[in-house]
């Protein structure tokens, strides 16, 4: 990528074990981290491994990465997609199926209920996508990652995540107008 890293100052001081720069990185890349972990696993506890797991990762691999192929962001959007497919994989190994959503128990106003309500339902159908198509969608929708750091972390082509996201919003879209079908009858 012909961009310059913006990470690339605080990876070499990381690399070179500056304890400030690791808190550093774990301060600017955390919320990102967790966000991506969380919408991709649907569980919180699971989602800090991942991204105590993502973060050891990065600071064993500090000291020798070179930026150029990929920035460090995309790189360790790679890392937590990786991790998080595996958990899947495992979770759906073990049980046969998803583990459900927990609802928050905290009663409030109606709004808040229908908010969470119509969150969950969005959850529940990016959930439901095929993989690729899921992440995808949240890597561009949900992480605001560009057209190519989201290509680059799934290691596809541009015009190949185009693909994965118009089939992901047009599935999205069908289940949505059939639900709203379904509640008019």
């Amino acid at each position: 990528m012909s961009d310059h890293d913006p990470d690339a100052s605080l990876i070499a001081r990381v690399g070179r074990g500056d304890r400030a720069a690791a808190r550093l990185l774990v301060a600017a890349k955390l919320p990102r981290v967790m966000s991506l972990a969380t919408r991709l696993l649907r569980d919180r506890t699971a989602a800090e491994d991942v991204a105590q797991e993502a973060f050891l990762r990065a600071w064993r691999g500090a000291r020798e990465w070179r930026s150029g192929s990929a920035r460090y962001d995309t790189w360790l959007h790679t890392v937590v997609l990786n991790l998080c497919r595996d958990r899947l994989r495992r979770r759906r190994e073990l049980t046969g199926e998803s583990v459900p959503d927990r609802v928050d128990p905290a009663p409030d106003a109606e709004q808040a209920l229908l908010a969470t309500e119509r969150a969950r339902r969005v959850a529940d159908a990016i959930a439901a996508l095929p993989e690729r198509q899921r992440e995808a969608i949240v890597l561009v929708h949900y992480q605001d990652l560009s057209g190519a750091d989201a290509a680059a972390a799934l290691e596809v082509s541009i015009e190949a995540l185009e693909s994965l996201l118009a089939r992901g919003r047009r599935t999205l879209r069908a289940r949505f107008a059939a639900e709203q079908e379904a509640e008019r009858e």
